[in-house]
């Protein structure tokens, strides 16, 4: 029976999770990330208060770093439509990359996985039952199990041929800063300001919304600001840079008197978004994909902190119950196959409709901007439907449980969603 460590590629809070967890229950493992923490990481840093709950420790761990707790939300649509949405407790926690990654890494650490960093991997390779990693400095490592936390560009995941590439419509293309708020500072830092189908042109009207949102999320002596579009749409529609697009937006804000400052080049950071849904197999024998590596992304909100964690710690609890990795564990014994499969369901379990419904909703509300205008006027009339929201970003109520509810309260947009997860199932998830 093998002790070897398992290989965690990628130290996000993917595999920051994965190794906390597989050191605590007593299993060997090495994560490796091509950066020394801490690190900096392109990411708007905003995590729904429920990952408290899902992940109890963070309660402890969190005071170390700077973290700042937001109760309230402004919402705005494509004409200017706007409401505020405000949660009696915390609703979302606005966080660092630089700082959560480290303490995440830190965690693990401490619970006793081996991180070794500096590793780029450009190479991997499994044969025998084994997967074989190179770096670019020549290092090899090697293992039966595997956990590809790597990101969305998963070197992982494109070389063992599990995930050939995302479409252009899978893809959002999010360009952001994070910026000191001696430089650049919102005027309400006790509200999240998130905007949808925001026009990157204003002088060019269209019916269909564009696919894309702006966001202010402000951090304790940080502010974020960006701009994202789904990749295909920005390739087909905009015609700017992406910096000239986000120096608009600033100066858009700023002239409407909810930002004061200008935008700093050397803080700006373009990076990808997977959006469209959880691969339908992520993973394949003893190599699990975790994180942004798997898909495992908020389709509409584009938050990806919470799913990344949960699917890393869900990998790790079915490496951890299996007979190859734990020598308590005295199973039937298993096959390769075993592995993939029981995380996938799993994943599917807990996220699985969560994410796959985030898509059709995107695409839905994207088609038609009266229909994100709609939603958003009417939020203040539907205070059962709001309050239901906040209880699943607080915690308070699974998914499951709060879909069901508002499907029963919205038989429309029930029969919506189910014609659009019929035409998703007989469309191609990669191209």
């Amino acid at each position: 029976m093998s002790h070897e460590p398992v290989l965690i590629v990628g130290a996000g809070p993917a595999g920051a999770t994965a190794a906390l967890r597989l050191a605590q229950a007593g299993v060997p493992v090495r994560l490796i990330d091509r950066a020394p923490f801490p690190r900096n990481k392109p990411c708007g840093g905003g995590i729904s208060v429920r990952v408290l709950r899902r992940f109890p420790y963070l309660a402890g761990a969190l005071p170390r770093i700077p973290t700042h707790e937001i109760s309230r939300l402004y919402l705005e649509g494509p004409a200017g439509e706007s409401t505020i949405v405000e949660s009696e407790t915390p609703a979302a926690l606005m966080i660092r990359r630089v700082e959560f990654d480290a303490l995440l890494v830190s965690l693990a650490v401490e619970a006793g996985a081996e991180l070794v960093t500096g590793v780029d991997v450009v190479q991997a390779r499994a044969a025998d039952g084994r997967v074989r990693l190179t770096a670019r400095d020549g290092r090899r490592f090697e293992s039966s199990t595997v956990i590809a936390a790597d990101g969305v560009h998963s070197i992982v995941a494109r070389r063992l041929g599990l995930n050939k590439g995302w479409p252009s419509k899978s893809v959002a293309l999010d360009m952001m800063e994070e910026t000191p708020r001696s430089a650049l500072r919102d005027i309400d830092p006790s509200t999240l300001w998130v905007a949808y189908g925001f026009n990157p042109s204003p002088a060019v009207k269209r019916d269909a919304a564009p696919e894309g949102y702006a966001y202010i999320f402000p951090k304790r002596d940080h502010v974020n600001i960006g701009i994202g579009y789904v990749l295909s749409y920005f390739r087909e529609q905009v015609d700017r840079a992406p910096y000239e697009l986000q120096r608009d937006l600033v100066s858009r804000l700023r002239a409407r008197g909810v930002v004061v400052g200008a935008s700093v080049r050397d803080n700006f950071t373009p990076f990808l978004i997977p959006i469209g849904g959880p691969l339908p197999r992520p993973g394949r024998g003893r190599v699990l994909l975790a994180g942004d590596a798997g898909g495992f992304v908020n389709a509409f909100t584009a938050e990806g902190i919470y799913y990344a964690m949960v699917s890393g710690d869900l990998a790790a609890r079915t490496i951890a119950a299996s007979p190859a990795s734990s020598p308590s564990v005295t199973r039937r014994r298993s096959t390769p196959g075993d592995l993939a499969d029981a995380y996938r369901r799993a994943v599917d379990k807990e996220i699985g409709a969560e994410l796959r419904d985030s898509v059709l909703i995107q695409r839905y509300l994207f088609g038609d901007r009266r229909r994100i205008a709609a939603a958003i006027t009417s939020a203040p009339r539907e205070a059962r439907m709001t309050k239901l929201i906040l209880d699943l970003v607080t915690g308070r109520r699974s998914y499951r449980d709060v879909r069901r509810r508002m499907l029963l309260r919205a038989p429309l947009l029930a029969s919506r969603l189910v014609w659009g997860l019929v035409r998703e199932s007989m469309m191609p998830v990669i191209e």
